[in-house]
């Protein structure tokens, strides 16, 4: 069961240093959401099967790209489901974070082998224009509406699920690749009876791929956007600093760095000058509840100095934006 764990630490620093004295790694994936993927792993892995052999039969190349597809979402959801339980781990000599991110990074992973399916089906869509492939409509058309009804099934389980987890949504943007593919088998098919127009079946497989490399690239930009420490998505950092910057008590602001765990964990790092340095904890007080309160970052480090740069940093940004 995967479960939530909450570290509070209450202990101060000394030389200026300031820590959240609530930091938040609970991970928000939930129990319901690695039961919704553990269902949907096996709906999908099943019928992948069925796809298979009934592609095979037919000599469907679009039954057969959707049967790709749906091989990488069953390792993906099997991916996102071990990221559940490796995030649940709890933080080690090692990883100090923990493994939250290890769900980023097999998100990453999960986009990468969206790509690499779309590269199958266009390379063997062309090599069908080529050389021509007689498809037997009958069959492809029951399969096809088969893996429609599973693949509508699976995307009910996984969508009311957390959306924002990042793995859950990008398990959630294939089970739509699916539909679609399940969808252009079944037009495929139609066209096939009723016209005998063989070529629509790889054509509407190079459809499918587009909507794959779209959904592929929708998941790895923002996984890589959290790899590369970037901005979370919805944090202003000008609106924080300026911000932080009205607390009194506050001086100056430098060395400000904004970033995430997870895209659902927001961290923040700063120095803060004071003017008057027996007002270290009011101040430290007043800051942590602006974070907390306005911009949804429970998680933060500040520094408070007497003097601008008196214990290092980026000095040389005291004024301007250091994300």
């Amino acid at each position: 069961m995967v479960s939530s764990a909450r570290h509070d630490h209450d202990h101060d620093h000394g030389h200026g240093h300031g820590h959240d004295h609530s930091h938040d790694h609970a991970p928000t994936v939930t129990a319901d959401s690695a039961r919704r993927v553990k269902l949907a792993m096996g709906l999908t892995a099943g019928f992948m099967l069925a796809e298979v052999i009934g592609g095979w039969l037919s000599g469907s190349l679009a039954l057969l790209a959707d049967a790709g597809h749906m091989l990488s979402d069953s390792v993906s959801l099997g991916l996102a489901l071990f990221a559940f339980y490796m995030g649940d781990k709890a933080p080690d000599k090692l990883r100090t974070y923990g493994y939250e991110r290890f769900q980023v990074l097999a998100a990453f992973v999960n986009g990468l082998t969206l790509l690499a399916i779309a590269a199958w089906i266009f390379i063997a869509a062309i090599q069908r224009f080529t050389e021509p492939v007689d498809v037997l409509a009958g069959p492809m058309m029951v399969i096809a509406v088969l893996g429609f009804l599973v693949n509508l099934v699976v995307f009910k389980i996984l969508h009311g699920g957390d959306q924002e987890n990042l793995n859950l949504r990008g398990a959630v943007l294939h089970v739509i690749g699916d539909l679609l593919g399940s969808m252009a088998a079944i037009l495929a098919s139609v066209v096939i009876m009723l016209t005998g127009w063989m070529p629509i079946d790889p054509l509407l497989s190079m459809l499918a791929a587009v909507l794959i490399l779209r959904a592929a690239w929708k998941i790895l930009r923002r996984s890589t956007h959290t790899l590369l420490e970037g901005t979370p998505e919805g944090v202003d950092v000008a609106r924080v600093r300026e911000a932080l910057l009205g607390v009194e008590g506050v001086l100056d602001l430098h060395d400000m760095h904004i970033w995430a765990l997870t895209p659902q964990q927001p961290l923040l790092s700063a120095h803060l000058v004071i003017g008057k340095p027996e007002q270290h904890d009011i101040v430290l007080g007043r800051a942590y509840r602006l974070l907390t309160t306005d911009f949804g970052i429970a998680h933060a480090t500040l520094q408070v100095e007497s003097r601008a740069c008196l214990t290092g940093g980026d000095c040389g940004h005291s004024t301007s934006l250091h994300p």
